[in-house]
């Protein structure tokens, strides 16, 4: 199977690997030199195109299958219906137009989505109720992404993640350094995200997934842990009014600390995809072990 990865970015690269091991054929698809050296470091095809320009798209082959991963660089609403909106559509009618158009068009999306559920677990069938212009951005690109390839003949699929770590995004010091606020996390490491859209791509016709490892889990505790294991001291802690009362708070950060939901993936675990790293402990030991073989 043919697959054109767009945005092929943190976890695109990932799923191209996964993928050609599997005996797929990937093309991953950048903007930038950068991006394009990366895809062919990372041993498969890469192309120059721009999911804002269908001009451009003409150049990416004809594939069985399209992952749209682009990323708007964590920019503002506009920035992000650009691409996530006026991109996703641009990109479904450029392939979708083709005489040879893809069979599944899967676009990956945040579990941002959701908003606030005080705490309480959301699944794929939870309503939506997003917070800000850039998640209802989201919410709206996710109708793109599983309503406007069906004009097309191809099935519109759409993989939520939950927060992404991973190597070169570890961030330790995020938790075992200064202060931690309570609230859940919802986390996935990079290798699963990729695994999970190469699940969706060959494994299941699902048209929505929900991609978040076993454990939700509190700040607090996850700072805890990960200072144990680095054996250094744990950070103090800080109620959520304090740290909302800090007017340095960037716009995703006070979303992250006003939103608490628990995701769950039982629907994944239903179909059989199996986790490379099922939870925090899993996912972090390299990290620890480097951070502990360092100090």
């Amino acid at each position: 199977m043919r697959v054109a990865i767009l945005g092929c970015g943190y976890v695109g690269l990932e799923l191209g690997r996964q993928l050609a091991a599997a005996g797929h054929d990937p093309v991953g698809v950048r903007r930038s030199d950068d991006g394009l050296a990366a895809i062919r470091e990372a041993g498969f095809d890469a192309i120059r195109a721009d999911v804002t320009d269908a001009a451009s798209l003409d150049d990416v082959p004809d594939a069985d299958a399209v992952v749209f991963a682009a990323s708007s660089g964590g920019r503002d609403a506009d920035a992000a219906r650009r691409v996530y909106v006026e991109g996703l559509r641009t990109a479904i009618d450029a392939f979708g137009e083709r005489e040879r158009a893809p069979d599944q068009f899967v676009y990956t999306s945040s579990t941002g989505v959701y908003g606030d559920h005080g705490g309480a677990w959301v699944d794929e069938d939870t309503p939506l109720e997003p917070t800000t212009e850039k998640t209802e951005v989201l919410v709206e690109a996710e109708r793109v992404a599983r309503e406007r390839p069906a004009a097309h003949g191809m099935a519109g699929r759409v993989v939520r993640f939950a927060g992404l770590y991973g190597p070169e995004r570890y961030r330790l010091e995020r938790y075992t350094t200064g202060s931690v606020v309570e609230g859940y996390l919802n986390m996935l490491h990079r290798d699963d995200a990729a695994g999970v859209v190469r699940f969706a791509l060959t494994e299941t016709d699902e048209p929505l997934l929900l991609a978040v490892d076993d454990e939700p889990v509190d700040r607090r505790e996850l700072a805890a842990w990960l200072a144990d294991a680095c054996g250094v001291a744990r950070p103090e802690t800080v109620s959520r009014d304090e740290r909302l009362a800090d007017g340095d708070l960037s716009e995703a950060a006070r979303r992250r600390l006003t939103t608490s939901k628990r995701c769950s993936n039982a629907r994944l675990r239903d179909l059989g995809y199996e986790y490379a790293y099922p939870t925090y402990r899993e996912g972090y030991a390299d990290a620890v072990r480097a951070y502990r073989a360092g100090n």
